[in-house]
């Protein structure tokens, strides 16, 4: 090393003494560049190496991880299906659930088929067959049923005021038309008020007092209408078209020849197809719209009621009865009330659907009594 000012002969010139030589007390790993090549430095042979990411930055580096050839032998060996199920996992249980619920909505929603949502307090049991059309009377008494006592209490006609007898076993269509009541998403019924001719107007307030309470009934939010499916409209003799049903208010020796008697109480029907020309008929016993049933309690306005509610379920598509459910409870409007509201009563003369079970129900005139 030269003092500082001294002259370097070989290179013919002065050395300043910023331009001195430093010691270095560690081995430089790379020599350095030649300023005539204008090449940058050569690296070390690892630092050559392509860059990638550590599992655990601070391990021994293991070198590169090989590929899992096994895995992918597996994975061509599964079918289709198995390499659906590994690649989504759960969701490949989940989408054919979903897509069966979606057509499960979309058809429910085209046809209007979706199952009506029940009402608090709701009585109704099974869908009924709509506007179906057969042949059996019903709220007929069962043939040939020995077991069933006639003298039942529960079932006898109240004492109260007269009733014609018989009548003529023909009817006059009473003047009057409503608008349609309900939405009647599947079925729009069409319905006649009819009386039968002989009977005494006196005795039952005349043929526009029944008529009213028809209409209002089949009208009331806690009737059938209550169900979106179903909807009414009255039609009289002006209209040229055919009605899906006549309520006809008529004697109790006619109700014996549209209903049967074959045990001595007195009822109402509805026979689809009543007289020659196989009319769809309501019969509502005059005996009973006057004097009602005991298991109503003298409550007349209310069994009035329950009849048409009941006898047009039956014509609307409500073939069963339906036995009392729970004990105390307000009853079906398709139970036979007017003979009891009693299960060990109704085993008597329904035994196809009622089972004495000691259940007592209380007495309810309306499909949808908590509308």
């Amino acid at each position: 090393m030269l003092a500082s000012g001294e002259f370097d002969g070989a290179l013919g010139r002065a050395r300043s003494p910023s331009r001195r030589r430093l010691c270095h007390p560690v081995k430089v790993t790379s020599p350095r560049p030649v300023r005539s090549t204008g090449r940058a430095p050569v690296l070390h042979d690892e630092w050559r190496e392509p860059l990638r990411a550590q599992r655990d930055p601070l391990a021994a580096s293991a070198g590169r991880a090989r590929a899992d050839r096994e895995r992918q032998r597996q994975w061509r060996k599964q079918t289709w299906l198995g390499r659906f199920v590994s690649t989504y996992g759960w969701r490949a249980y989940a989408l054919p659930v979903l897509v069966v619920l979606t057509v499960v909505v979309i058809y429910q929603t085209v046809t209007g088929t979706s199952a009506v949502k029940p009402a608090a307090g709701e009585l109704i049991q099974g869908p009924p067959a709509i506007g179906v059309v057969g042949t059996a009377i019903l709220d007929a008494p069962p043939r040939g049923l020995a077991a069933f006592d006639d003298n039942l209490p529960a079932g006898m006609l109240p004492d109260g005021g007269p009733f014609t007898e018989a009548g003529n076993k023909t009817w006059h269509v009473v003047p009057g038309t409503t608008p349609q009541i309900g939405q009647g998403t599947v079925k729009v019924f069409r319905y006649t008020v009819e009386i039968e001719d002989g009977l005494d107007p006196a005795m039952f307030g005349g043929d526009n007092a029944f008529a009213e309470m028809v209409d209002q009934t089949l009208a009331n939010p806690k009737g059938w209408t209550h169900n979106p499916q179903f909807a009414f409209t009255r039609i009289d003799g002006n209209d040229k078209g055919k009605p899906d049903f006549r309520i006809s208010l008529v004697s109790p020796v006619t109700v014996r020849e549209g209903c049967g008697y074959e045990f001595r109480l007195e009822t109402s029907c509805y026979n689809p197809v009543y007289g020659a020309d196989r009319q769809a008929r309501v019969f509502i016993n005059e005996a009973r719209w006057v004097r009602g049933a005991v298991p109503f309690e003298g409550d007349i306005g209310s069994y009035r009621q329950y009849v048409v509610n009941h006898e047009v379920g039956h014509a609307i598509g409500y073939v069963r009865h339906e036995p009392c459910d729970k004990q105390g409870a307000l009853a079906p409007v398709m139970m036979q009330q007017t003979f009891s509201t009693s299960n060990d009563d109704g085993a008597k003369f329904d035994p196809e659907f009622v089972k004495p079970d000691g259940k007592t129900c209380r007495f309810n005139p309306w499909p949808y009594p908590i509308a």
